[in-house]
């Protein structure tokens, strides 16, 4: 059966969750969604989807189940009390929040011997640019063939899905990749700063570092946002990043290694969301240096 025969169930129309549902309805496949505000539905419904009244409702009728969710907590929250109880046999859930991989492992074991239900880790990279342009970077853990379906399925979404390995590899990958890009975020914010405050014309800056060793994705996002003090709208949020660098935290804890940069990244960042961040956007973050 060509996957675009597949009916897939999508959880979760936020920010991601709606861009990436768009482009699967113009794709052509067949799309339940259900959302814990069904007012964030109405785009996705009149794009083509189909609101499902329960979550019971979407994993009853759908044969690929897509999560995109906030956290650990809520993905374990909607496994274990919807799809656990209503999934079946031969049936795919791909998970595309970033959650901790070792929660991730437990809950694929647990779909697989309790309902012979199988699991792919697929989060992703890139933001709601990203996911508006179907240019997204994902990384997937699970078994080959799983990997294979989700490949397809997810084909209008991204411009790379890497393979990289076994269940909880794709969430240990998201993990690295926000290290990175919280540590650079914060090194803009505490550089647009500096260069402002030593009189330099700090929206000119993107375009001189554009090319060079120094250029990046969030230099090019967040600097004309940082020097404009432009924090609208949100196309992300601190509280996200700040997630992603406490499980870095908590894994190099379990692994004994040292992530000297991004635990105090992690720290810096909760700083700034205590101070009524949490749901701004990360440019948002110059304004920790401002106050320095």
């Amino acid at each position: 059966m060509p996957l675009q025969h597949k009916t897939l169930g999508f959880v979760g129309i936020g920010l991601m969750g709606k861009p990436m549902t768009l482009r699967l309805l113009a794709a052509g496949f067949k799309v339940n969604v259900w959302n814990r505000s069904p007012d964030k539905l109405v785009a996705v419904e009149q794009a083509g989807a189909k609101i499902c009244l329960s979550l019971a409702e979407l994993v009853t009728n759908s044969e690929v189940i897509l999560l995109c969710l906030a956290d650990t907590a809520v993905v374990e929250t909607i496994v274990n009390q919807q799809v656990l109880p209503h999934g079946s046999p031969g049936k795919l859930v791909i998970d595309l929040s970033s959650i901790h991989p070792e929660n991730s492992k437990q809950l694929a074991a647990s779909l697989k011997q309790q309902c012979d239900m199988r699991w792919v880790d697929a989060p992703v990279s890139g933001g709601t640019a990203g996911a508006e342009l179907g240019t997204l970077a994902i990384m997937a853990g699970g078994d080959a063939e799983d990997i294979a379906i989700a490949r397809e399925v997810l084909r209008p979404l991204y411009s790379r899905l890497t393979h990289m390995g076994p269940v909880g590899s794709g969430q240990t990958t998201k993990i690295c990749n926000q290290m990175i890009v919280s540590c650079n975020v914060l090194v803009i914010a505490e550089m647009m700063a500096l260069a402002q405050q030593a009189g330099v014309e700090s929206a000119k800056i993107p375009e001189a570092l554009a090319g060079g060793f120094a250029d990046s994705k969030p230099l090019q996002i967040v600097g004309p946002e940082m020097a404009a003090a432009q924090f609208e709208p949100v196309k992300w949020r601190v509280k996200t990043l700040l997630k992603d660098l406490n499980m870095a935290v908590d894994l190099a804890v379990e692994q004994g290694s040292a992530i000297p940069m991004s635990g105090l990244a992690a720290q810096l960042m909760q700083l700034h969301g205590s101070q009524g961040f949490l749901e701004q956007d990360p440019s948002t973050l110059i304004k920790l240096y401002r106050q320095a």
